[in-house]
């Protein structure tokens, strides 16, 4: 699971006090270290592209 605190969980705090926006919380289980890593890099992977077709 993965949230944005400053607009979730801390939305209710003051702008001052809350976490940056540029942060996110991950929360992990049992996994292994390198299934995550893999889950990350195809995520970004496809953000890219995504965001590549978005600017044609």
């Amino acid at each position: 699971m993965i949230q944005h605190p400053a607009s979730l969980t801390h939305r209710p705090v003051v702008a001052h006090a809350r976490p940056g926006a540029d942060l996110v919380r991950i929360s992990v289980g049992l996994e292994h270290i390198d299934d995550l890593t893999d889950d990350f890099m195809q995520a970004l992977d496809r953000s890219r592209s995504t965001a590549a077709i978005q600017q044609v």
